[in-house]
């Protein structure tokens, strides 16, 4: 076991879920090099006076199942995933799996049914319970950075164990910010975009949702976007990495969609009507989180880095937009990645990645580390 384990466990339990006595939690991990940590994690909601309940997951027995899935058995998986979520106060899942394409063959139309009818359990889980989701420094999340295992190793503990409530403190001037503004202008390679997020909270995520975390989001008022996008980095979505994605905005609904596997990226926005429009707009501000690896967990934080997504929206953000999909998709804005510009009602606000006003200072990467 490393013993960093023990130090993250804490985290996820104490800080990330905040586990009071009596509380019920639900922990779901996939990948045998998980084990010690969920070992930890479990002693740790005992200590805590909580009650651990776990599910084992595997992707290539999800493949067997999607494959053939019928409408009427998603939607009792449905009814007896939301029956246990309504018993729990709390969620971590620990991601390890051998393969992160391990879906990518599976017909899209079945990937849209399973995610379409499995929502309303994944909805209750997000608005209603206190949770965290994280990956496991496996082979396979090493060979995604391009990196030895120890290497990957010392990286991920030090992105997931950093001063969380220090950060927390520094995103407070971006919330007040955000939430005072009524248009987001967005400049770079191959992307103009405007649209407001006027009335609609700002929320910042420091260490209690998503390990590693660090982004700020709100959303986009849901018919005021307006404009073009090109994302430069790849994203794994159901099993598939999709490339060069190239979106035309009108009236906040994707009108026009591209990328390296045209059809497939449309038959995903076709999932339902709230696909082809905007759920979340975020800023990601991790320190020591630099360059794509494919894994969405580490990807929206990337520093000096937006998202925005397509699909549903978060309680806590509303924008009134609803669908099974919620595509967190990345754009680093740093120099090596072609730079680009974001302003707030025309006073600008991100260069290249940097935030330039005195008052977010605290949020550029060496005040955090």
């Amino acid at each position: 076991m490393d013993p960093r384990d023990k130090k993250l466990a804490d985290l996820l339990v104490n800080y990330s879920c905040a586990l009071k006595s009596g509380e019920s939690i639900l922990i779901e991990y996939e990948g045998s090099e998980c084990k010690p940590l969920i070992k930890e994690i479990i002693r740790d909601v005992y200590a805590a006076g909580g009650k651990p309940f776990v599910n084992i997951s595997d992707s290539e027995i999800t493949r067997e199942i999607v494959w053939g899935c019928t409408e009427d058995q998603v939607r009792f998986m449905n009814d007896y995933m939301l029956a246990q979520m309504q018993g729990m106060d709390a969620y971590i899942s620990v991601r390890g799996g051998a393969n992160v394409s391990e879906l990518s063959d599976v017909p899209a139309e079945k990937m849209s049914l399973y995610s379409r009818l499995r929502r309303p359990a994944l909805d209750y889980r997000v608005d209603k319970t206190k949770w965290c989701v994280l990956r496991y420094p496996n082979p396979s999340m090493a060979q995604l950075a391009n990196t030895s295992q120890e290497a990957f190793a010392d990286f991920y503990y030090d992105v997931c164990t950093l001063d969380y409530a220090k950060m927390s403190k520094a995103m407070d001037p971006l919330v007040d910010l955000m939430e005072r503004t009524d248009r987001v202008n967005i400049k770079g390679p191959g992307t103009d975009l405007e649209f407001s997020i006027k009335g609609i909270p700002a929320v910042k995520c420091a260490g209690d949702a998503n390990i590693p975390d660090g982004e700020v989001y709100t959303a986009p008022v849901r018919e005021s976007m307006n404009g073009y996008i090109t994302y430069n980095t790849v994203s794994q979505e159901q099993g598939f990495t999709f490339e060069n994605i190239h979106f035309e905005i009108e009236k906040g609904r994707i009108v026009h969609a591209a990328s390296n596997n045209t059809d497939r990226i449309n038959q995903l926005l076709d999932t339902d009507e709230g696909a082809r429009y905007f759920g979340e707009f975020a800023f990601g501000v991790n320190p020591y989180v630099l360059h794509p690896m494919k894994d969405t967990l580490f990807d929206e934080k990337i520093c000096g880095s937006f998202h925005l997504t397509p699909g549903a929206c978060y309680e806590d953000a509303p924008n009134g937009n609803k669908s099974a999909v919620h595509w967190d998709l990345v754009m680093i804005q740093r120099p090596e990645y072609g730079g680009g510009e974001i302003w707030l009602d025309d006073v600008l606000i991100r260069k290249d990645g940097l935030f330039v006003l005195p008052e977010l200072d605290g949020l550029n990467p060496e005040n955090l580390k």
